[in-house]
């Protein structure tokens, strides 16, 4: 049986109310260093405030932090495009975050991830007929973000894959992206406006 909630896409924080609980301040309402960590950012390689960087502007410092440590994993990391995306988009379903899929399911599948595998995903269903770098991602990342940690065999597969430091970097990636989700589904912070990707439903029962 699909709710209302399902038909509109799950509300990002799983409550009953939609109403962003922490949205940005006007400039004028910023402290100086709030002003200053807006600025730092839009003067970045992201050249706006969006997404978990608009309820992390409550701690400027944080925001920071973070922002340098996504920075490093999205635009100077050693994993491939299609890799990269690929994780993002298992733990965006997988904490049912809609702006972190929204915006990185259209990359994925631009990256060259088939979009029959991030169909799957948004379903609730393990993809099929992956590559195999693919489906040794999927693996990692869903047995990390379900077991936190991974077996001897998946550690194995993925440093056949990618290496002992794309491991590491694979396994940061998912931390960050972890974190970043939950941000925004407390401060049930929208997915962008205007996408055409549609939202995340609610898992099968």
């Amino acid at each position: 049986m699909t709710s209302a909630f399902d038909a509109l896409g799950t509300p990002q924080g799983f409550g009953l109310s939609t109403a962003e609980r922490l949205p940005i301040p006007e400039r004028e309402a910023m402290s100086d260093a709030q002003r200053a960590a807006a600025d730092a950012i839009m003067n970045g390689p992201r050249k706006a405030i969006f997404g978990p960087f608009v309820p992390l502007l409550q701690t400027p410092t944080l925001m920071e932090r973070i922002g340098k440590t996504g920075e490093a994993l999205r635009f100077d990391g050693t994993l491939p495009d299609r890799i990269r995306e690929l994780a993002i988009c298992v733990v965006a379903r997988e904490t049912g975050n809609q702006f972190e899929w929204q915006t990185h399911a259209p990359l994925a599948i631009k990256a060259g991830v088939a979009a029959e595998a991030i169909d799957s995903l948004a379903a609730g269903r393990r993809p099929r007929s992956l590559s195999a770098d693919e489906a040794c991602t999927v693996d990692f990342v869903y047995e990390l973000m379900r077991r936190h940690g991974v077996s001897d065999e998946t550690y194995a597969e993925s440093t056949s894959c990618f290496g002992a430091p794309g491991t590491v970097e694979l396994t940061a990636l998912v931390g960050y992206f972890a974190m970043v989700c939950w941000i925004m589904n407390v401060a049930r912070t929208p997915g962008p406006g205007g996408s055409k990707t549609p939202a995340l439903t609610s898992f099968p029962a």
